[in-house]
Formats: structure tokens, sequence, C-alpha cells
């Protein structure tokens, strides 16, 4: 029976990795009903200080208020948006053509030199007007992908397969952190019906989102009714996406959501948020798990690896030609 969230269930991680075994598995059942009836859950215990994470917003506010010429040094278009900056309007939701009101920074994978995939992924670009960027930037990575990584160990066990079936895959893999600035509006950004973030799907397997600066995040209910969703201080939002929801057959709701236009004084205002989106190794296959196909739910995608998908994806929200 499908149950309609009127907001998403809080969980605690530390009732997963802790040594209570009747904790850990109404934790792993109850992630995975909120992942298969809303696609969404906040988080606590989720590794992230307050420290770490003030210091990564004020990092990139300082970089964010730079003038956009200085900016661009860091928007190299050979790298597809994957690293660096991507300036004002340039993504899209899949399905549109009209760019969000929104500029960001891409921070990806430091992988060892000695493993093979260090070669397929571009250095990271790092703004030399704030020198605390790249150390912000990289614990609250480390940080959130290790989260994210116990995370999915829970989503496997509600699948039925084994605890550390994604582990090899997640190891190292392609995953993004995004920071985000949706700028000030004025009267000539709102033409066309320009928004912060389009309803949209995210590409990855999960999204682990920091508390943003401000409201504006909303989800798409299976009734059709948009209900906003806002982190409290020692929470972050997990939601599942394509490529999860792909692998799983749709067992798994990659949940459509939106940031919206604020209303009156607070469309002078400004919105910071910082999702980290995680990606396995490109290599991984995407193929339906078959623990999620029976006769009543047939295997609905054609096989295909997560860097295949990846690449289509980006060519679909116009960040690849």
């Amino acid at each position: 029976m499908t149950q309609l969230y009127n907001q998403i269930p809080v969980l605690d991680l530390s009732d997963f990795v802790g040594d209570n075994d009747s904790l850990k598995t109404k934790f792993t059942e109850d992630l995975g009903r909120a992942f298969e009836e809303i696609g969404f859950v906040a988080i606590k215990g989720h590794g992230l200080s307050n420290d770490i994470q003030s210091g990564l917003y004020e990092a990139i506010k300082s970089f964010f208020t730079l003038e956009d010429e200085l900016k661009q040094k860091y928007e190299l278009p050979e790298l597809f948006g994957q690293r660096g900056y991507v300036g004002k309007r340039k993504e899209h939701a899949k399905g549109r053509k009209v760019g969000d009101l929104k500029e960001f920074y891409h921070v990806g994978q430091e992988a060892p030199d000695d493993d093979p995939i260090h070669s397929d992924y571009p250095a990271n670009i790092w703004p030399t007007e704030v020198p605390t960027f790249q150390e912000y930037a990289m614990r609250t990575y480390r940080i959130l992908e290790k989260t994210g990584q116990i995370l999915m160990r829970a989503i496997a066990l509600h699948l039925g397969l084994k605890e550390n079936h994604f582990d090899e895959n997640l190891s190292f893999g392609n995953s993004i952190l995004r920071p985000i600035h949706y700028f000030p509006l004025r009267a000539e950004d709102l033409k066309e019906n320009a928004v912060r973030a389009a309803e949209h799907g995210d590409i990855n397997l999960i999204t682990l989102l920091m508390g943003a600066s401000a409201e504006g995040l909303e989800v798409l209910r299976k009734d059709g009714a948009w209900i906003p969703i806002t982190a409290l201080p020692n929470q972050i939002i997990v939601n599942v996406g394509d490529m999860l929801e792909r692998h799983t057959n749709d067992q798994l709701k990659s949940t459509i959501h939106r940031v919206v236009n604020p209303k009156g004084a607070k469309l002078g205002e400004p919105r910071f948020s910082i999702p980290f989106f995680m990606h396995p190794r490109m290599t991984m296959e995407l193929n339906c798990l078959q623990n999620c196909i029976d006769n009543t739910k047939p295997k609905k995608y054609e096989d295909i690896t997560a860097g295949q998908f990846l690449q289509e994806r980006l060519e679909e929200i116009g960040l690849k030609k």
C-alpha cells in the first residue's frame, strides 16, 4: 500500500553502524521503504561537523561573489563541466531548453596514481582567490563519500544482496561535489519561465545534500503534490538517483524534484546549496538486478554501463554537445 508522506522520514545512521542488530535491521527496512515510496530521507549521524560545513560555505560564498570574469578563468569547456566552474544558465533540466538560474563548481574524484582508473579522471581545478576552498571541499568530499558507501550497504541489504555488494564499484567512484549558487534574481531573469532548478531526477546512484542556506527545494509526491523539503542543521538530505532506479528496475524511486524561485523581497536574495552526487566507477554495469525482476516486474531497461549512461545524460542536460 502506497504511503503519502507530508514530510520525508528522518533516520539516524548510527543505528546502522552500531552494534545493535535490531536497530540496524530497522534502519535498513525504513530506508528501503522510504526509497521505494518517496525516494528521499533525512539522515542524522552523517559525520559532517558544523566546522567543516561552515568552512566550506564560507569558501564557496567567497568564490561566487567574485566578478564573473574571474570565475570564468576556472571554466574549461573541454571538460564538459566535470571539473571547475560552470557559468550561469549553462545547465538545463532534461527535456528543457531554458537554462536554470544558477552557477556551480565541480569537485571530482582524486584516485591514487596506482589505480588504473586514475587516468580517467581529470585533475581538480582550484581557485587561487579562495585558499580554503580546496581543503574544505576535499574534507567534505571524503566524509560524504564514506557516508554514501555506508548507505549503499544498507540499500544492498534491503535488496537482498550481500552487504558489500556495491563496495568494489564505489571505491574511488566518479562522484562529484557540486557547490551551487542560485544568484539573486531580477525581473529579466524570469523570462521564458526560467527557474532556479527545473524539475528533474538526478543522474547518479544517490545524492547527499548538505543543508541549503534558504528554502526552495520541493519533491514531487506520488499523488502529484509538491512538498517542501528543508534539512535541519544536524541533517543531510539523501535521495535516489536515476542510475539506482534503473539498476533496481524501478524498485527504488528517483523522485522528481525542483528548486523554485523565491517570492517578493526574497527574490533578490541568494541561495547556496552543496550536493554530493555519488557515482560508481564508470565500468559498473547498471543492468537491472535479477533480484528486482519477476513475472509481475519484467526487465524495463537495456544493459548499459555507468559511464555510458553518464555521457548520455550530460548531453541531455546541455553540459556536453
